[in-house]
Protein backbone atom coordinates (compact mmCIF):
# COMPACT_ATOMS: atom_id res chain seq x y z
CA UNK A 1 0.00 0.00 0.00
CA UNK A 2 3.07 2.30 0.93
CA UNK A 3 4.36 1.58 -2.52
CA UNK A 4 0.99 3.03 -4.41
CA UNK A 5 0.73 5.95 -1.85
CA UNK A 6 4.46 6.73 -2.60
CA UNK A 7 3.79 6.21 -6.61
CA UNK A 8 0.70 8.68 -6.19
CA UNK A 9 2.75 11.44 -4.45
CA UNK A 10 5.58 11.44 -6.66
CA UNK A 11 2.95 11.56 -10.17
CA UNK A 12 2.43 15.37 -10.75
CA UNK A 13 -0.70 16.01 -12.13
CA UNK A 14 -1.35 16.56 -15.60
CA UNK A 15 0.26 20.08 -16.33
CA UNK A 16 1.87 20.13 -13.08
CA UNK A 17 6.03 18.31 -14.02
CA UNK A 18 7.64 21.91 -12.51
CA UNK A 19 5.60 21.32 -9.46
CA UNK A 20 7.88 18.32 -8.32
CA UNK A 21 11.00 20.11 -10.44
CA UNK A 22 10.98 23.03 -8.15
CA UNK A 23 11.64 21.28 -4.79
CA UNK A 24 14.50 19.51 -6.56
CA UNK A 25 15.91 22.62 -7.88
CA UNK A 26 15.62 24.54 -4.60
CA UNK A 27 17.43 21.26 -2.80
CA UNK A 28 20.07 21.56 -5.83
CA UNK A 29 20.64 25.40 -4.73
CA UNK A 30 20.46 24.94 -1.52
CA UNK A 31 23.13 22.12 -1.34
CA UNK A 32 25.57 23.69 -3.31
CA UNK A 33 25.40 27.05 -1.84
CA UNK A 34 26.31 25.28 1.82
CA UNK A 35 29.01 22.83 0.80
CA UNK A 36 30.51 25.86 -0.86
CA UNK A 37 30.12 28.14 2.06
CA UNK A 38 31.66 25.51 4.49
CA UNK A 39 34.38 24.46 1.87
CA UNK A 40 35.27 28.52 1.45
CA UNK A 41 35.12 28.77 5.16
CA UNK A 42 37.29 25.63 6.12
CA UNK A 43 40.15 27.28 4.23
CA UNK A 44 41.23 29.34 7.26
CA UNK A 45 41.01 27.12 10.27
CA UNK A 46 44.06 25.61 8.55
CA UNK A 47 46.17 28.79 9.66
CA UNK A 48 48.20 28.69 13.16
CA UNK A 49 49.98 32.23 13.04
CA UNK A 50 49.18 35.30 15.79
CA UNK A 51 46.41 36.60 13.05
CA UNK A 52 44.71 33.81 12.36
CA UNK A 53 42.10 33.73 14.72
CA UNK A 54 41.17 36.90 13.38
CA UNK A 55 40.27 35.38 10.11
CA UNK A 56 38.82 32.39 11.52
CA UNK A 57 36.64 34.65 13.59
CA UNK A 58 35.67 36.84 10.67
CA UNK A 59 34.51 32.83 8.60
CA UNK A 60 32.77 32.02 11.62
CA UNK A 61 30.71 35.20 11.32
CA UNK A 62 30.38 35.01 7.61
CA UNK A 63 29.68 30.71 7.87
CA UNK A 64 26.26 31.46 10.59
CA UNK A 65 25.26 34.98 8.44
CA UNK A 66 25.00 32.58 5.12
CA UNK A 67 24.53 28.80 6.32
CA UNK A 68 21.43 29.91 8.86
CA UNK A 69 19.69 31.34 5.85
CA UNK A 70 20.25 28.79 3.57
CA UNK A 71 19.19 25.95 6.11
CA UNK A 72 15.70 28.15 6.21
CA UNK A 73 15.41 28.08 2.14
CA UNK A 74 16.26 24.27 2.60
CA UNK A 75 12.86 24.19 4.70
CA UNK A 76 11.09 26.87 2.54
CA UNK A 77 12.57 23.90 -0.28
CA UNK A 78 11.00 21.23 1.92
CA UNK A 79 7.49 22.87 2.09
CA UNK A 80 7.33 23.45 -1.72
CA UNK A 81 4.10 21.79 -2.99
CA UNK A 82 3.09 20.72 -0.17
CA UNK A 83 -0.87 22.11 -0.61
CA UNK A 84 -0.61 19.13 -3.86
CA UNK A 85 0.85 16.99 -1.33
CA UNK A 86 -1.62 17.54 1.44
CA UNK A 87 -5.26 17.47 -0.23
CA UNK A 88 -3.58 13.61 -2.01
CA UNK A 89 -2.87 12.57 1.54
CA UNK A 90 -5.85 14.44 3.20
CA UNK A 91 -8.08 12.72 0.36
CA UNK A 92 -6.14 9.08 1.37
CA UNK A 93 -6.96 9.78 5.00
CA UNK A 94 -10.30 9.98 4.30
CA UNK A 95 -10.29 7.03 2.35
CA UNK A 96 -8.96 5.11 5.52
CA UNK A 97 -5.61 5.01 4.87
CA UNK A 98 -3.78 4.68 8.47
CA UNK A 99 -1.66 7.80 9.45
CA UNK A 100 1.38 5.31 9.78
CA UNK A 101 0.71 4.69 6.04
CA UNK A 102 0.58 8.23 5.39
CA UNK A 103 4.06 9.08 6.98
CA UNK A 104 6.73 6.51 5.91
CA UNK A 105 5.21 7.36 2.34
CA UNK A 106 5.48 10.86 2.92
CA UNK A 107 8.82 11.05 4.28
CA UNK A 108 9.96 8.72 1.73
CA UNK A 109 8.81 10.83 -0.82
CA UNK A 110 10.21 14.06 0.44
CA UNK A 111 13.31 12.38 1.11
CA UNK A 112 13.67 11.05 -2.12
CA UNK A 113 13.25 14.40 -4.17
CA UNK A 114 15.70 15.91 -1.51
CA UNK A 115 18.58 13.43 -2.09
CA UNK A 116 18.38 13.95 -6.04
CA UNK A 117 18.45 17.92 -5.18
CA UNK A 118 21.40 17.61 -3.14
CA UNK A 119 23.43 15.00 -5.55
CA UNK A 120 22.76 17.93 -8.51
CA UNK A 121 23.92 20.02 -5.36
CA UNK A 122 27.04 18.02 -4.99
CA UNK A 123 28.07 18.12 -8.74
CA UNK A 124 27.86 21.95 -8.66
CA UNK A 125 29.90 22.34 -5.45
CA UNK A 126 32.59 20.46 -7.30
CA UNK A 127 32.09 22.43 -10.65
CA UNK A 128 32.40 25.17 -9.01
CA UNK A 129 35.28 25.07 -6.84
CA UNK A 130 38.26 25.83 -9.51
CA UNK A 131 36.72 29.13 -9.43
CA UNK A 132 36.47 29.45 -5.81
CA UNK A 133 39.88 28.61 -4.98
CA UNK A 134 41.20 31.17 -7.97
CA UNK A 135 40.22 33.98 -4.88
CA UNK A 136 42.99 35.63 -3.59
CA UNK A 137 43.44 35.48 0.69
CA UNK A 138 47.12 37.19 2.35
CA UNK A 139 48.34 37.25 -1.19
CA UNK A 140 47.84 33.75 -2.62
CA UNK A 141 44.91 31.84 -3.84
CA UNK A 142 43.28 29.26 -1.87
CA UNK A 143 43.13 26.32 -4.02
CA UNK A 144 40.73 23.96 -5.09
CA UNK A 145 41.62 21.08 -2.01
CA UNK A 146 41.41 24.48 0.17
CA UNK A 147 37.59 25.09 -0.72
CA UNK A 148 35.91 21.46 -1.93
CA UNK A 149 34.71 19.81 1.07
CA UNK A 150 36.21 15.85 1.82
CA UNK A 151 34.43 13.07 1.49
CA UNK A 152 32.76 12.78 5.41
CA UNK A 153 31.84 16.39 5.77
CA UNK A 154 30.19 16.19 2.09
CA UNK A 155 27.62 13.37 3.59
CA UNK A 156 27.41 15.12 6.50
CA UNK A 157 25.71 18.00 4.73
CA UNK A 158 24.04 15.73 2.94
CA UNK A 159 22.15 14.00 5.39
CA UNK A 160 21.61 17.42 6.99
CA UNK A 161 19.74 18.65 4.15
CA UNK A 162 18.19 14.96 3.82
CA UNK A 163 17.02 15.00 7.47
CA UNK A 164 15.85 18.80 7.31
CA UNK A 165 13.32 17.21 4.28
CA UNK A 166 12.11 14.63 6.75
CA UNK A 167 11.57 16.58 9.39
CA UNK A 168 9.61 19.37 7.33
CA UNK A 169 7.21 16.28 5.91
CA UNK A 170 6.51 15.12 9.23
CA UNK A 171 6.04 18.74 10.76
CA UNK A 172 3.89 19.18 8.10
CA UNK A 173 1.65 15.68 8.04
CA UNK A 174 0.51 17.09 11.88
CA UNK A 175 -2.37 18.96 10.10
CA UNK A 176 -3.39 15.96 7.71
CA UNK A 177 -3.60 13.64 10.13
CA UNK A 178 -5.38 15.22 12.76
CA UNK A 179 -7.69 17.06 10.68
CA UNK A 180 -7.98 15.55 7.33
CA UNK A 181 -10.99 17.45 6.28
CA UNK A 182 -9.84 20.91 7.48
CA UNK A 183 -6.80 20.81 4.79
CA UNK A 184 -9.12 19.56 2.23
CA UNK A 185 -11.47 22.16 2.58
CA UNK A 186 -8.72 24.76 3.73
CA UNK A 187 -10.92 25.39 6.72
CA UNK A 188 -7.28 24.76 8.44
CA UNK A 189 -5.57 27.98 8.89
CA UNK A 190 -1.69 27.93 11.10
CA UNK A 191 -2.41 30.65 13.56
CA UNK A 192 0.44 33.31 13.90
CA UNK A 193 0.11 34.32 18.04
CA UNK A 194 1.49 38.34 19.18
CA UNK A 195 3.41 35.78 21.90
CA UNK A 196 5.76 35.78 18.85
CA UNK A 197 6.45 39.07 19.01
CA UNK A 198 7.40 38.85 22.69
CA UNK A 199 9.64 36.65 22.38
CA UNK A 200 11.84 37.84 19.93
CA UNK A 201 12.19 41.02 22.37
CA UNK A 202 13.48 39.15 24.64
CA UNK A 203 16.00 37.10 23.07
CA UNK A 204 16.87 39.97 21.11
CA UNK A 205 17.50 42.14 24.33
CA UNK A 206 19.42 39.08 25.94
CA UNK A 207 21.59 38.78 23.14
CA UNK A 208 22.44 42.52 23.21
CA UNK A 209 23.31 41.90 27.00
CA UNK A 210 25.92 39.20 25.68
CA UNK A 211 27.09 40.76 23.15
CA UNK A 212 28.08 43.75 25.13
CA UNK A 213 29.88 41.35 28.25
CA UNK A 214 30.93 38.59 26.77
CA UNK A 215 34.42 40.11 24.51
CA UNK A 216 35.58 41.74 27.39
CA UNK A 217 35.19 38.52 29.96
CA UNK A 218 35.52 35.37 27.38
CA UNK A 219 38.68 34.28 25.52
CA UNK A 220 38.87 34.46 22.04
CA UNK A 221 37.93 31.12 20.83
CA UNK A 222 34.54 31.17 23.03
CA UNK A 223 33.88 34.86 21.93
CA UNK A 224 33.89 33.60 18.29
CA UNK A 225 31.83 30.97 19.08
CA UNK A 226 29.23 32.76 21.63
CA UNK A 227 29.33 36.01 18.76
CA UNK A 228 28.74 33.30 15.93
CA UNK A 229 25.60 31.56 18.11
CA UNK A 230 24.15 34.85 18.96
CA UNK A 231 24.09 35.98 14.82
CA UNK A 232 22.31 32.95 14.54
CA UNK A 233 19.69 32.83 17.48
CA UNK A 234 19.09 36.65 15.95
CA UNK A 235 18.34 35.22 12.27
CA UNK A 236 16.50 32.41 13.66
CA UNK A 237 14.01 34.95 15.87
CA UNK A 238 13.37 37.20 12.68
CA UNK A 239 12.08 34.24 11.30
CA UNK A 240 9.80 33.93 14.15
CA UNK A 241 8.85 37.34 14.54
CA UNK A 242 8.54 37.81 10.82
CA UNK A 243 5.13 36.06 9.64
CA UNK A 244 3.27 38.09 13.03
CA UNK A 245 4.59 41.69 11.65
CA UNK A 246 3.14 40.82 8.36
CA UNK A 247 -0.15 39.90 9.60
CA UNK A 248 -0.56 43.17 11.68
CA UNK A 249 0.85 45.30 8.53
CA UNK A 250 -1.29 43.23 5.87
CA UNK A 251 -4.36 43.91 8.49
CA UNK A 252 -3.91 47.42 9.05
CA UNK A 253 -3.85 47.88 4.68
CA UNK A 254 -6.85 45.78 5.05
CA UNK A 255 -8.71 48.25 6.59
CA UNK A 256 -7.46 51.08 4.27
CA UNK A 257 -7.95 48.92 0.55
CA UNK A 258 -9.69 51.16 -1.84
CA UNK A 259 -8.67 49.07 -4.96
CA UNK A 260 -9.41 45.57 -6.06
CA UNK A 261 -6.06 44.51 -5.81
CA UNK A 262 -4.61 46.44 -2.63
CA UNK A 263 -8.05 43.97 -0.81
CA UNK A 264 -7.02 40.84 -2.75
CA UNK A 265 -3.08 41.44 -1.52
CA UNK A 266 -3.95 41.90 1.99
CA UNK A 267 -6.37 39.20 1.91
CA UNK A 268 -3.33 36.81 0.55
CA UNK A 269 -1.24 38.06 3.44
CA UNK A 270 -3.89 37.82 5.61
CA UNK A 271 -4.62 34.20 5.07
CA UNK A 272 -1.35 32.70 4.87
CA UNK A 273 1.60 34.99 7.21
CA UNK A 274 4.20 32.32 7.00
CA UNK A 275 3.71 31.79 3.21
CA UNK A 276 3.76 35.46 2.70
CA UNK A 277 7.56 35.63 4.99
CA UNK A 278 8.85 33.19 3.06
CA UNK A 279 8.21 35.19 -0.02
CA UNK A 280 10.31 38.02 1.48
CA UNK A 281 12.18 36.07 4.17
CA UNK A 282 15.46 36.55 1.82
CA UNK A 283 15.20 40.41 2.13
CA UNK A 284 15.36 40.36 5.54
CA UNK A 285 18.23 38.36 5.60
CA UNK A 286 20.01 40.29 2.90
CA UNK A 287 18.95 43.23 5.13
CA UNK A 288 20.89 41.61 8.37
CA UNK A 289 23.87 41.12 6.08
CA UNK A 290 23.66 44.84 5.17
CA UNK A 291 24.83 46.52 7.93
CA UNK A 292 27.43 43.97 8.67
CA UNK A 293 28.94 44.87 5.49
CA UNK A 294 28.03 48.62 5.72
CA UNK A 295 29.84 48.85 9.51
CA UNK A 296 32.48 46.79 7.58
CA UNK A 297 33.14 49.10 5.19
CA UNK A 298 33.36 52.05 7.02
CA UNK A 299 35.82 50.34 9.11
CA UNK A 300 37.60 49.06 6.66
CA UNK A 301 38.03 52.79 5.18
CA UNK A 302 39.64 53.48 8.88
CA UNK A 303 42.33 50.91 8.43
CA UNK A 304 43.15 52.07 4.61
CA UNK A 305 44.33 55.66 5.60
CA UNK A 306 47.68 56.90 4.48
CA UNK A 307 49.56 56.01 8.02
CA UNK A 308 48.61 52.62 8.02
CA UNK A 309 51.37 49.59 7.99
CA UNK A 310 51.20 47.62 5.32
CA UNK A 311 49.95 44.33 7.22
CA UNK A 312 47.07 46.40 8.00
CA UNK A 313 46.21 47.28 4.36
CA UNK A 314 46.91 43.64 3.54
CA UNK A 315 44.11 42.50 6.29
CA UNK A 316 41.38 45.39 5.31
CA UNK A 317 42.10 43.79 1.49
CA UNK A 318 41.19 40.55 2.52
CA UNK A 319 38.30 41.61 4.36
CA UNK A 320 36.71 43.50 1.81
CA UNK A 321 37.11 40.02 -0.28
CA UNK A 322 34.92 38.66 2.35
CA UNK A 323 32.81 41.33 2.20
CA UNK A 324 32.19 40.53 -1.50
CA UNK A 325 32.20 37.00 -1.44
CA UNK A 326 29.54 37.37 1.75
CA UNK A 327 27.35 39.72 -0.08
CA UNK A 328 27.15 37.58 -3.53
CA UNK A 329 26.55 34.96 -1.54
CA UNK A 330 23.55 36.38 -0.15
CA UNK A 331 21.89 37.61 -3.27
CA UNK A 332 22.42 34.28 -4.74
CA UNK A 333 19.97 33.30 -1.46
CA UNK A 334 17.64 35.88 -2.00
CA UNK A 335 17.29 34.90 -5.67
CA UNK A 336 16.58 31.25 -5.09
CA UNK A 337 14.68 31.72 -1.81
CA UNK A 338 12.21 34.37 -3.87
CA UNK A 339 12.49 33.08 -6.95
CA UNK A 340 11.77 29.37 -5.79
CA UNK A 341 8.89 30.53 -3.22
CA UNK A 342 7.31 32.71 -6.16
CA UNK A 343 7.01 29.95 -8.37
CA UNK A 344 5.50 27.41 -5.93
CA UNK A 345 3.36 30.07 -4.97
CA UNK A 346 1.69 30.63 -8.24
CA UNK A 347 1.90 26.75 -8.72
CA UNK A 348 -0.26 26.56 -5.39
CA UNK A 349 -2.47 28.83 -6.32
CA UNK A 350 -4.25 27.88 -9.08
CA UNK A 351 -7.55 26.88 -7.73
CA UNK A 352 -7.71 30.76 -6.55
CA UNK A 353 -6.61 31.75 -9.95
CA UNK A 354 -8.92 29.90 -11.67
CA UNK A 355 -11.93 30.98 -9.59
CA UNK A 356 -11.00 34.47 -9.64
CA UNK A 357 -11.11 33.71 -13.26
CA UNK A 358 -14.45 32.34 -13.69
CA UNK A 359 -15.72 35.14 -11.58
CA UNK A 360 -14.32 37.67 -14.43
CA UNK A 361 -11.61 39.07 -12.67
CA UNK A 362 -8.43 40.20 -14.89
CA UNK A 363 -5.09 38.88 -14.91
CA UNK A 364 -3.60 42.27 -14.77
CA UNK A 365 -5.67 42.67 -11.67
CA UNK A 366 -4.81 39.56 -10.24
CA UNK A 367 -0.97 40.28 -10.95
CA UNK A 368 -0.84 43.55 -9.85
CA UNK A 369 -1.99 41.86 -6.01
CA UNK A 370 0.16 39.44 -6.32
CA UNK A 371 3.14 41.35 -6.74
CA UNK A 372 1.62 43.81 -4.10
CA UNK A 373 1.46 41.32 -1.61
CA UNK A 374 5.37 40.60 -2.26
CA UNK A 375 6.14 44.14 -2.63
CA UNK A 376 4.66 46.26 0.14
CA UNK A 377 5.96 43.92 3.05
CA UNK A 378 9.03 44.59 2.07
CA UNK A 379 9.68 47.65 3.22
CA UNK A 380 8.54 46.99 6.60
CA UNK A 381 10.90 43.55 6.51
CA UNK A 382 13.96 45.57 4.97
CA UNK A 383 14.13 48.08 8.01
CA UNK A 384 13.02 45.55 10.54
CA UNK A 385 16.02 42.95 9.92
CA UNK A 386 18.34 46.56 9.48
CA UNK A 387 17.56 47.78 13.14
CA UNK A 388 17.72 44.52 14.64
CA UNK A 389 21.31 43.90 13.00
CA UNK A 390 22.39 47.47 13.94
CA UNK A 391 21.23 47.07 17.46
CA UNK A 392 23.24 43.65 17.81
CA UNK A 393 26.29 45.26 16.11
CA UNK A 394 26.39 48.38 18.08
CA UNK A 395 27.89 46.66 21.16
CA UNK A 396 30.73 45.68 18.81
CA UNK A 397 31.31 48.74 16.99
CA UNK A 398 29.07 51.71 18.39
CA UNK A 399 27.23 54.24 16.98
CA UNK A 400 29.65 56.37 14.88
CA UNK A 401 30.89 53.54 12.67
CA UNK A 402 27.07 52.40 11.68
CA UNK A 403 25.80 55.89 10.92
CA UNK A 404 29.21 56.79 9.09
CA UNK A 405 28.24 57.93 5.75
CA UNK A 406 29.61 55.33 3.64
CA UNK A 407 27.86 52.41 5.72
CA UNK A 408 24.66 53.96 5.16
CA UNK A 409 25.79 53.92 1.63
CA UNK A 410 26.49 50.75 1.59
CA UNK A 411 23.67 49.46 3.63
CA UNK A 412 21.25 51.18 1.00
CA UNK A 413 22.99 50.19 -1.72
CA UNK A 414 22.54 46.51 -0.67
CA UNK A 415 18.77 46.82 0.46
CA UNK A 416 18.08 48.28 -3.05
CA UNK A 417 19.96 45.17 -4.84
CA UNK A 418 17.90 42.95 -2.67
CA UNK A 419 14.75 44.47 -3.34
CA UNK A 420 15.66 44.74 -7.18
CA UNK A 421 16.23 41.18 -7.16
CA UNK A 422 12.55 40.46 -5.23
CA UNK A 423 11.39 42.79 -7.95
CA UNK A 424 12.69 41.37 -11.05
CA UNK A 425 11.31 37.70 -10.26
CA UNK A 426 7.82 39.38 -9.63
CA UNK A 427 7.85 39.56 -13.66
CA UNK A 428 9.79 37.07 -14.38
CA UNK A 429 7.02 34.26 -12.40
CA UNK A 430 4.37 36.43 -14.70
CA UNK A 431 4.46 33.53 -17.26
CA UNK A 432 3.16 30.98 -14.38
CA UNK A 433 0.66 33.15 -13.38
CA UNK A 434 -0.24 33.49 -17.26
CA UNK A 435 -0.29 29.47 -17.99
CA UNK A 436 -3.01 29.13 -14.93
CA UNK A 437 -5.00 31.38 -16.31
CA UNK A 438 -4.99 29.87 -19.75
CA UNK A 439 -5.79 26.23 -18.35
CA UNK A 440 -8.48 27.79 -16.32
Amino acid sequence: MNRNVLALLLRPAPGQNSVLALPVVAFAVVTMLVLTVIGGAQSFWGWTDEIAPLYQALAAIALVLLVVPLMSLGGAAARLSARRRDERLSTLRLLGVSPAGVTVATVAESVLVAAVGALAGVIGHIAISPLIGLIPFRGEALGFAAVVLPPLQTVIVIAAVLALAATSAVIGLRRVVISPLGVRTRTDVPPVHWIRAVVAAGAIAIAFVLIKVFPSVGGLLMTIVVLAGLFAAALAVLNLVGPWVLKVSAGRQLRRAERPERLLAARIVLDSPKAAWRQVGGIAMASFMAVFAGTGVALLNMMSTADAAASDIALADDIRTGLIITLIGSFLMVAASVGVNQASDVLDQRDLHRSLHHLGMPIETVDRARRRAIMSPLLVTAIGSALVAAVLVFPLVGIALITAPLSLMTIAAVVSVGIGVVWATTWATRPLLQRSFQTA
